[in-house]
């Protein structure tokens, strides 16, 4: 299990080389430069230029690849084009808002897509059932955008009942929380309800029920608890997904975090930010798919036998 997990570990060194070369291609194949982005249209042409020079973006690219891979070799991440500050500052002073808000908005699809999917398995085609899959088939064709933007001039503009933007309190974290957990528990529910269904109709199900068990320990403790390893392992993912994913939410919502600082520095063109949070995301990415591995064969013993064969 551990060699396993150590293998894991150093494949992450490959796809984050992969991804720092892709990510830093496309940012620099954006048209414009960030000397007149910073300096803006009324900078003089030589002005610009030497801005460039002194960022060292006047050189060719393959040049400036070079040079960035091995500043990250030595664990230089450089500093922002914006302000002059190191990278991963910026990154560890704004990461905690992206986290929290990720957190938030996993637990609350969780329990909102766990609980209905099951509920519906357990009800299968009632008309309660229906009428929950035919909600959770309809939301998950809303854009995420578009439900964020309705849900801002609803219930903040026109009600007033919470802030429309900002961090500081509790208030602010309900509409991206509630928006996202309405969004993601849609397809949680439905694969919820796809895996309860299959292990309702197992023999240890039956066996349980013959025995004279509550049905609540039936549901819960029988069918859930075998049912639940696709189910964490959606939690997981889309919970990666969500830390890469809540730039739309920060900037509909005008939250601090590392989506705003994605989109501003993407403004301006500044490669060093935009390459340290992508880098950032992914390596947390990466570590939390293996984590979900070693999760799932302590859940599940067949998986723990796979893995430590290999």
């Amino acid at each position: 299990m551990g060699k396993y997990i150590a293998k894991r570990l150093l494949l992450i060194v490959p796809i984050l080389l992969g991804v720092t070369i892709i990510v830093f291609t496309i940012i620099n194949a954006i048209p414009g430069d960030p000397g007149r982005r910073l300096l803006g249209p009324a900078a003089t042409q030589e002005q610009v230029d030497a801005l460039n020079e002194s960022l060292n973006y006047d050189k060719p690219f393959l040049e400036r690849l070079g040079k960035y891979l091995s500043d990250i070799a030595h664990l230089d991440f450089g500093e922002s084009y914006q302000d002059g500050e190191p990278v991963f500052r910026k990154i560890v002073l704004n990461f905690p808002y992206t986290l929290r808000l990720a957190i938030l908005q996993t637990v609350c699809y969780s329990i909102l897509g766990i609980t209905l999917g099951v509920f519906s398995a357990v009800k299968q085609y009632s008309l309660a059932d229906n009428v929950i899959r035919v909600i959770s088939i309809a939301l998950a064709a809303f854009p995420g955008f578009w439900v964020y933007m309705v849900a801002l001039l609803v219930f903040s503009l026109y009600l007033g009942w919470v802030p429309s933007s900002g961090a500081d309190s509790w208030l602010c974290y309900i509409l991206p929380v509630g928006c996202a957990a309405v969004l993601s528990a849609s397809s949680l529910q439905r694969l919820t309800r796809t895996t309860m269904l299959e292990a309702i109709r197992q023999d240890y199900v039956r066996t349980a029920k013959a025995k004279g068990c509550a049905a609540g320990t039936v549901i819960w403790k029988h069918a859930f608890l075998n049912a639940m390893l696709p189910i964490l392992n959606q939690v997981g993912i889309n919970f990666g997904y969500l830390l890469g994913g809540t730039v739309i939410a920060e900037s509909v919502f005008g939250m601090p975090g590392l989506g705003t600082v994605i989109i501003t520095a993407i403004n301006a063109k500044d490669v060093p930010m935009v390459m340290a949070c992508t880098i950032f995301l992914a390596a947390i990415f990466c570590v939390l798919v293996v984590a979900l591995d070693v999760i799932s064969a302590l859940v599940d013993p067949r998986i723990k036998a796979k893995l430590v064969k290999r």
